[in-house]
């Protein structure tokens, strides 16, 4: 969103995202770097739209690759999907879920149907593998 909290237009979206990718091609590392370098306000916008895949925004938030099944599930959705939330992994009941809220990542662990404990932030991805691979139960 700019200062006065209208949403960018979409075509500026759209720019800077070809930009990133005449940059960087498919290279996460670039593409985080390249994201980095944006006002907030484009940051925002883009890294819960359509143009990017949410794992691109995964790997920008937490510089670290998942598993290769999580990496391929993030691939095929867009990061728009992240304002709901994606299931990254389920292991016995619980699944872990990364989610974009107020421009923070989030991490919830859930028994599938209640959220049992939320994460946020840069560990947020590394705190919940943590719990979900080793419950307090």
């Amino acid at each position: 969103m700019s200062p006065d909290h209208a949403p960018l237009p979409y075509q500026d979206i759209v720019a800077i995202a070809e930009r990133l990718f005449d940059a960087c091609e498919d290279d996460v590392r670039c593409i985080s770097r390249m994201i980095e370098t944006l006002d907030p306000a484009s940051r925002n916008e883009l890294l819960v739209s359509d143009l990017l895949n949410a794992f691109q925004v995964f790997f920008y938030f937490f510089r670290t690759m998942p598993d290769e099944l999580t990496q391929e599930r993030l691939e095929l959705e867009p990061a728009s999907s992240l304002v709901h939330g994606i299931k990254l992994d389920e292991i016995d009941l619980l699944e872990l879920i990364f989610s974009v809220q107020d421009k923070k990542p989030v991490i919830v662990i859930s028994d599938g149907e209640h959220p049992l404990v939320t994460y946020e932030g840069k560990s947020a991805y590394a705190d919940g593998m943590k719990y979900i691979e080793n419950p307090p139960y």
